[in-house]
């Protein structure tokens, strides 16, 4: 199969028993697309719950991840299987890598499209091979040489560190933080700072060509509304937002970058339209993401799998205190 290159490959599956036994079955067909174009859209499977989506991602021999400080929530509906981040369907949904903040990233994404919406809310793509090449120099080159910084303070507004952590131990965080290359401050009441720094053009690690690996640009809080940031910065100040991102050396980052990226996300961006029973396998640093608005009842389900840890990905931090 060779598809354009602004389309997701498909792969129609016609068998009598669809399912995990016709993914077992292609496994190595399907994975080498995967590898080939970036993603892959299995069509026909037929998957209608979490159960499916679990037993088909089995039977392709991907290993499911812990999902670990997510920025936004999601459910669990089952052993390695989540919903899609609460999101509104009225807005955009940014491009993204999935965690390429943390330390283990996911190599690999299955989604599965549980009930596809009336209109809109296609999974979009992006290369991120393409957008560093269509990126300019200039704005690269300092975070080639520095990385990217994310900050985070986890009060009462966004996600709680018990949620993205998955614990309410504070010794165990101080021990994630210590091993995965966050640096970190405990407040009086009990609120949480984080700063981590990563490297935001990355080697894949198969082939060695580098791509446009991080979400300088979504977890920018350039990217909120208005009203919202203006509010959170009166109540909490530059250092109590949810997130922000800034440059490997403590540089904001400005609006005319975050503007930047996301044009080139905009332009390198496609998509198929969702059906019911639809599972997409995208190689997660290779492909960014995002979601488009959408109207009507929406239900994907997604597992984080095949963890890798990307040499030179940690960089040392700065201090959360």
């Amino acid at each position: 199969m060779t598809p354009a290159a602004d389309a997701v490959p498909v792969l129609r599956v016609l068998a009598a028993a669809p399912g995990p036994e016709w993914a077992a079955e292609h496994r190595e067909e399907v994975l080498a697309e995967v590898e080939a174009s970036g993603a892959v859209l299995l069509r026909g499977l037929g998957v209608a719950s979490a159960a499916g989506l679990a037993a088909v991602t089995a039977a392709l021999g991907i290993e499911p991840m812990a999902e670990r400080e997510g920025f936004a929530p999601r459910d669990r509906l089952g052993e390695g299987v989540h919903s899609a981040s609460h999101w509104p369907a009225d807005t955009p949904m940014c491009m993204h890598h999935e965690q390429s903040y943390a330390a283990e990233v996911p190599g690999l994404l299955v989604f599965g499209c549980l009930t596809a919406p009336r209109r809109g809310g296609r999974t979009m793509l992006a290369d991120s091979q393409q957008v560093l090449r269509a990126l300019p120099p200039e704005l690269v080159e300092p975070f080639r040489r520095d990385g990217w910084r994310l900050l985070r303070a986890y009060q009462d507004v966004g996600v709680p560190w018990t949620d993205a952590f998955g614990t309410d131990d504070r010794a165990a965080v101080d021990a994630y933080c210590a091993a995965e290359g966050i640096a970190h401050a405990w407040s009086g009441d009990g609120a949480l700072r984080t700063v981590q720094r990563r490297a935001a053009v990355v080697a894949h690690p198969r082939t060695g060509v580098p791509g446009w690996f991080n979400q300088i640009a979504f977890l920018n809080e350039l990217t909120m509304d208005p009203a919202v940031r203006e509010y959170l910065l009166h109540q909490y100040g530059p250092t109590g937002l949810p997130f922000t991102t800034a440059h490997g050396d403590g540089a904001p980052v400005g609006a005319g970058t975050v503007a930047a990226v996301n044009a080139v996300y905009d332009a390198a961006a496609f998509g198929e339209t969702w059906r019911d029973g639809d599972v997409l396998v995208v190689d997660n640093i290779r492909m960014a993401h995002s979601r488009e608005p959408y109207e009507g009842p929406r239900e994907v389900a997604v597992v984080l799998g095949d963890p890798v840890r990307l040499p030179g990905h940690v960089l040392p931090g700065g201090a959360a205190g």
